[in-house]
């Protein structure tokens, strides 16, 4: 069976080399780089087997990417404290959703009416979860700061990804960007299946979910070489992602070739 590999970082400015994946399951980590192959050094090296090749690693890349420990320090939240996150951060929050369906939102009046007739019919009564969350959302970008989401949609979309496309736009109204992207653009990006939010560029907030797609809890993680490796993979999202409306309209014209 193939290794789950997780890219964790590069030494090289150009051309990606040498660099670090971990082994998600195993914890191990696999180098590559370009290999010494001065007689005179190989020769001063212990324990060199048959077949195996040695391989110059600058100091710097190991110190900034290789793992600090086995197991990364994590914090569990409940929802609560998560909740508090989106009133407390100071420039930004940055979501990445990968999912196909999210339980929650099928558990709504708002789902079950949009299955039936298509569209979103919000609930905006004072004091309901989309009205507050909104209403933070808007006085939070009134302030300047940004709020930003990606989504990976499949072709065709889910019917989870539809409900989410349509509500976006209350959303964005709310002074939310939301854009959107194609799973296979993702997948050539080598972007990951994770769901996340990153606060301040500082703090993941890596959202778990159980089989039946129910969210169970939420590992804040604020790892150095892991927040970078949340940010890179942020700004690649976010170069390739196409704003919600657009995306409407081109999937839109598709339907009607």
């Amino acid at each position: 069976m193939a290794r789950r590999l997780r890219f964790t970082g590069t030494g090289s400015e150009i051309g990606g080399c040498p660099s670090l994946h971990e082994d998600v399951d195993s914890g191990e980590v696999i180098v590559h780089g370009p290999p010494l192959t001065d007689a005179q050094d190989v020769s001063q090296l212990k324990h060199l087997s048959e077949g195996e090749v040695a391989v110059v690693v600058p100091r710097e890349l190991l110190v900034d990417w290789a793992p600090k420990a086995r197991t990364r320090q994590v914090r569990t939240v409940g929802t609560d404290e998560f909740g508090d996150l989106f009133r407390t951060f100071e420039h930004t929050a940055w979501r990445l959703e990968t999912r196909r369906r999210y339980a929650s939102d099928e558990a709504t009046s708002r789902w079950a009416r949009f299955i039936e007739t298509g569209t979103v019919v919000e609930d905006l009564r004072e004091g309901s979860p989309v009205s507050a969350f909104r209403g933070l959302m808007r006085a939070q970008t009134e302030q300047g700061k940004r709020v930003e989401r990606v989504r990976l949609v499949d072709d065709p979309p889910t019917d989870g990804q539809r409900y989410l496309l349509e509500s976006a736009k209350g959303n964005i109204a709310s002074g939310e960007d939301i854009r959107n992207m194609w799973r296979a653009d993702a997948d050539r990006l080598g972007l990951p299946a994770e769901d996340f939010w990153l606060f301040d560029s500082r703090v993941i907030a890596l959202l778990r979910f159980d089989d039946d797609d129910r969210l169970t809890h939420v590992d804040l993680i604020t790892e150095p070489a892991e927040v970078v490796r949340c940010a890179m993979i942020r700004d690649a999202a976010w170069h390739h992602a196409v704003p919600n409306q657009r995306f409407l309209a081109e999937t839109a014209s598709v339907d009607q070739e």
